[in-house]
């Protein structure tokens, strides 16, 4: 007797359900289940390992591995052929939120149904306090949602070892506006200009601080900040050597 599906947990219901060719075709529809898009958005939005993929949506690692190939599978079906992607169905439920038991505090549903229209989102790479000046590095995001000019939430997402490349994905997902950041390097810094996210680099000191000085106007900034590894990479052998190091791949 077969053993039955484990539902699968996802963070929130896509927000677009279909993609059609252009021009259009008659070559037919590929469904790509919920659960399945779920999978493509952790793995390969989010850079996820497929370890993390599984503890996320409660599953096992074999598992994602599985659902992954059929995913990749589809997708590359809907491109090469020319056919429609509707995504639907399959076997999952929407988590309660970032406060549900092993979801974490990054927890995308709950980031996004809970910033009105009027919020701007600030992030700030988080460490002690302090802005964490090696934004490829960070474990932690602390996002300050302001309206009126004021501050009227704060919380502390994890990025869950998203990584250097990955991590203005995460953010673009939690729907931030603006980030203000230490040393950052160049390729970050295009991924985060293409995702429609304000950069304010070259910060120090306390996060708190520092997010009140940006909407006083005061913020002390730099438009061309680098991180210091990507500048000093002779010295260092390469990027990342060191623990607080940026990460293999450097773009400054």
């Amino acid at each position: 007797m077969a053993r039955p599906t484990r539902c699968r947990r996802i963070c929130a219901e896509p927000t677009c359900r279909g993609f059609a060719p252009q021009p259009a075709t008659e070559a037919g529809t590929v469904i790509l289940t919920v659960d399945e898009y779920e999978v493509i958005r952790l793995v390969d939005y989010e850079k996820r390992t497929h370890e993390q993929c599984a503890a996320q949506m409660q599953i096992s690692r074999t598992t994602v591995t599985e659902i992954y190939e059929n995913a990749r599978f589809k997708l590359s079906d809907s491109l090469v052929n020319g056919k429609a992607l509707v995504i639907d169905g399959g076997h999952y439920r929407v988590c309660q939120g970032g406060r549900e038991r092993g979801c974490g505090r990054s927890c995308r549903r709950a980031a996004q149904a809970e910033k009105g229209e009027a919020v701007m989102r600030i992030a700030v790479p988080y460490e002690d306090g302090q802005v964490f000046q090696h934004f490829g590095h960070t474990s932690q995001m602390k996002i300050y949602d302001v309206e009126g000019g004021s501050i009227i939430k704060e919380q502390i997402a994890d990025t869950t070892g998203s990584g250097h490349g990955a991590l203005a994905g995460f953010l673009s997902g939690l729907r931030v506006d603006v980030l203000i950041c230490g040393g950052i390097g160049g390729g970050a810094q295009q991924a985060l200009a293409q995702a429609g996210i304000k950069l304010y680099g070259g910060a120090a000191g306390a996060a708190d601080d520092a997010v009140r000085s940006f909407l006083a106007g005061t913020l002390d900034y730099s438009a061309e900040i680098r991180c210091e590894h990507h500048e000093h990479h002779g010295a260092h052998g390469h990027c990342g050597e060191d623990k607080h190091g940026c990460g293999g791949h450097c773009g400054g």
